[in-house]
């Protein structure tokens, strides 16, 4: 086992290891195992010289410092050897934002999945449109046929794998072909599996985003959003981030990497549990079926297989007809399920979906009502309890 002078490991060393080991130079942090909370704006320079030329590793807060540079080793580390460097930024619908303003202007296009995390389509139909961009919106299922919607303006593909909600699994490597060939980048939100699951910068995407907000800090207590560009996109991004002045609190930075170091376990168990309690729904008689990639049915699962070593704790179910009613009794009925926006955290949640108010190239007709649920740590069967509480609930109001 090999490390670098700075206590980097090398390329040798499996993803697990590289989430303990990275971003850490113990001789640097006095024999802490942790790096300290750097909580500073002003960085004084020794000589009026140093001064002239910014001499020096740190220059302001808003441009990094030793915690925030801890936190990027690492991430860079789990991006793998195709990441020029990470940005952080204060949540995840910031990382969507800084991304596609560091490559877009004005007269530019953009093709956008039609299964898009929702804040991702608001940005682009708002602050882009009003900015000059054009967005269409493409089938997540389209593969390379995507090339009949370019044109000599287009920039910029974004995708995102799986969606969020419906959970449709584009194919990534097929698109980013397509797009480079035409000379456009291709920037994708991996927030469903991290890096730790799928390497996207690995699979031709240029600009990797997470919502950090979720699997990464893991404890449903920061907002956080991560940006990891390939090189070529590096000197772009890192501009944006300077003019745009966006930056990521340091005590959110040190919580985003104390979660970081357990994320392996974490989402392994996400995973395991997340199948199991599927595997339970699908035989329920109120389930008409599974928004899982992981299973074998999925439409998607062929594309998980090859390009994902895992998958999250986030799936959906559509459930067979029924009334309004019958899904608020289930949803009110759930104890151990919270109700509440976002995922990635310790804790079981649930919500209602239906995004046929907001696709625009691609009909969302389920059969039914959806919901989508994040599994957490909670034990199995006491999870499973409480969901067949909800469907006694769910039946008695029919």
């Amino acid at each position: 086992m090999t490390f670098s002078k700075g206590g980097e490991p090398t390329d040798s060393l499996r993803a697990e290891t590289r989430l303990v080991v990275s971003g850490r130079d113990t001789e640097a942090q006095k024999g802490f195992i942790n790096p300290p909370v750097v909580r500073g704006s002003t960085v004084l320079y020794p000589t009026a010289n140093d001064l002239h030329v910014h001499r020096g590793e740190f220059h302001y807060g808003r441009h990094g410092t030793p915690t925030t540079r801890a936190l990027q080793d690492a991430l860079a580390a789990l991006e793998g050897p195709q990441c020029a460097g990470v940005g952080l930024v204060p949540s995840g619908v910031s990382a969507i934002s800084t991304a596609l303003l560091s490559i877009l202007k004005t007269g530019d296009h953009i093709l956008v999945c039609d299964n898009v995390y929702r804040p991702t389509r608001n940005f682009c139909d708002g602050i882009l449109a009003r900015f000059g961009v054009e967005t269409d919106y493409f089938d997540p299922l389209i593969g390379s046929d995507i090339a009949a919607l370019f044109r000599p303006n287009t920039r910029a593909v974004m995708v995102e794998a799986p969606g969020s909600q419906s959970l449709e699994m584009p194919d990534v490597p097929a698109i980013a072909a397509v797009a480079h060939a035409r000379g456009a980048l291709v920037v994708d939100d991996n927030t469903w599996a991290t890096p730790l699951f799928r390497r996207a910068l690995e699979q031709g995407v240029d600009i990797s985003i997470q919502a950090a907000t979720k699997y990464i800090g893991g404890h449903s207590d920061i907002m956080f959003g991560t940006i990891s560009p390939n090189a070529q996109a590096w000197p772009a991004l890192t501009e944006a981030i300077r003019l745009l002045g966006v930056c990521a609190g340091p005590d959110d930075v040190f919580l985003a990497l104390r979660g970081l170091r357990t994320l392996a376990v974490r989402l392994r168990y996400h995973q395991q549990a997340a199948i199991d309690v599927a595997q339970w729904l699908a035989k329920r008689p109120e389930v008409a079926r599974i928004l899982h990639p992981a299973f074998p049915d999925d439409p998607g699962h062929a594309i998980w297989k090859r390009d994902f070593t895992g998958a999250s704790g986030l799936f959906s179910i559509v459930l067979k007809p029924a009334p309004p009613q019958a899904v608020d009794a289930l949803l009110d009925s759930v104890k151990l399920f919270g109700m509440g926006y976002s995922w990635g955290g310790y804790e079981s949640l649930i919500i209602p979906f239906d995004c046929a108010a907001y696709r625009t190239v691609t009909r969302w007709a389920p059969g039914g009502p959806t919901l989508r649920l994040h599994i957490g740590l909670e034990n199995v069967d006491d999870l499973k309890a409480d969901l067949e509480r909800g469907f006694e609930a769910f039946n008695a109001r029919q």
